[in-house]
């Protein structure tokens, strides 16, 4: 009796491939970095964390982190949430959802802080907040333009009522950034919702979303019941917000550093401009 071949099975290390959500394509690591974690078969754009943001946005590698040493604590005893934050540090390599930053993007230094997902969903207790405060604060002193990158579930439920008043901070700090008329310029990315969404990152100048992104404050099922309609499809990804006008331009990921640079350039050219044309007046 004839013996079976029996097949070899080649198995392909985890840490080298990922399947793709959207169509089930096996993707190289490698190819999804080199192609700004887009999927090259369908355009499913993976979640970056914040540190390849930084390395997508920035000139040369140039970057000046700030208010780095912030970590949240336990304000309302709220079980396990300290847990919670050593794992999100473990796995993120963060302190906290929120990097803050100088850097130059296409020349112009700007104040760059970007929401990382992978730390507890992004989500926005007192430290997020405040270092996005922070960052805005920054930028109007330095005299830069801000460029926000938001990702995020919402407010952070285990911080309670401290974590909805960031609301409040974030909007003032904006409020004020506002007054030296330098461009404070917001890009939404797949998930922006909930309290991000209510404050800071849709209260830019500018309102940039990347393409397909989720968008919105509450889920569906919770509006669909508060309003007794059915809501229509796809309300809450960016092309739907663009076309009704609640953000300002849709971009892909791959044109996204080119699109920021043009608005930043023009932006500041502005700026000068008016600054030369005071200071000729005043002779």
């Amino acid at each position: 009796m004839a013996k079976k071949k029996q097949e070899k099975i080649i198995q392909v290390p985890k840490d080298i491939w990922e399947k793709c959500p959207k169509c089930d394509k096996i993707v190289l690591k490698k190819e999804l970095e080199e192609n700004f974690k887009i999927c090259p078969k369908c355009e499913y754009m993976f979640r970056m964390t914040a540190k390849e943001r930084v390395e997508m946005l920035s000139d040369d590698g140039y970057v000046e982190e700030f208010a780095k040493e912030y970590i949240s604590v336990n304000p309302l005893s709220f079980p396990n949430y300290d847990l919670r934050i050593k794992e999100s540090s473990s796995k993120s390599g963060l302190t906290e959802a929120v990097v803050c930053c100088v850097t130059k993007i296409g020349g112009v230094k700007v104040v760059l802080s970007i929401l990382d997902f992978h730390f507890m969903g992004g989500s926005m207790g007192s430290v997020v907040g405040e270092k996005i405060a922070l960052s805005l604060e920054k930028g109007y002193k330095e005299k830069f333009p801000v460029v926000i990158f938001s990702a995020s579930g919402g407010a952070r439920m285990q911080e309670g009522i401290l974590s909805l008043m960031q609301m409040a901070k974030t909007s003032a700090a904006v409020a004020k950034f506002h007054s030296i008329g330098l461009p404070y310029i917001s890009v939404l990315t797949d998930p922006t919702t909930g309290g991000v969404t209510a404050s800071f990152s849709m209260l830019g100048d500018i309102n940039i979303a990347e393409s397909n992104a989720l968008i919105g404050f509450a889920g569906p099922r919770v509006i669909e019941q508060t309003i007794k309609e059915k809501l229509p499809p796809g309300f809450q990804s960016s092309e739907f917000l663009l076309e009704h006008g609640f953000i300002d331009i849709v971009v892909s990921r791959k044109e996204l550093k080119n699109v920021l640079i043009k608005i930043l350039r023009h932006c500041v050219r502005n700026v000068e401009q008016k600054i030369f044309t005071k200071k000729n007046k005043k002779k």
